[in-house]
């Protein structure tokens, strides 16, 4: 049988728990994160006072395995149209306007001019 879109014999969860290797592993290295949190801010220390760029990079790359990367999402509406479509953004009047204006004011008025 061949696929079907929106078929309800279909899993789409995916999968829904890592494998047990996998839990294994992230589990030792946590311990092994935690059991050496001192010694870990001493290093991290020590290199920052040569490299800061370098410590930071070392920080970002461990929170990594820690903190989930976002995903992009994208938002939609109804059908997928764009919901963005009817919004517009004014900043005062446009230039031809502005122009006008100053045209038709007479030689008394001031206008300062940033």
């Amino acid at each position: 049988m061949a696929f079907q879109k929106n078929d309800p014999n279909i899993d789409k969860r995916g999968r829904v728990s890592p494998n047990k290797s996998t839990k294994l592993i992230k589990e030792a290295f946590a311990m092994l994160l935690e059991d050496n949190l001192e010694e870990m801010s001493g290093w991290l220390a020590r290199i920052g006072n040569n490299d800061p760029n370098k410590a930071m990079e070392i920080m970002i790359k461990l929170s990594e395995r820690f903190v989930p990367a976002l995903s992009r999402t994208e938002v939609t509406g109804a059908e997928g149209e764009d919901i963005f479509k009817s919004i517009s953004f004014s900043f005062g009047p446009d230039i031809d306007s502005d122009l006008r204006v100053r045209e038709e004011a007479s030689d008394d008025d001031v206008f300062d001019i940033e």
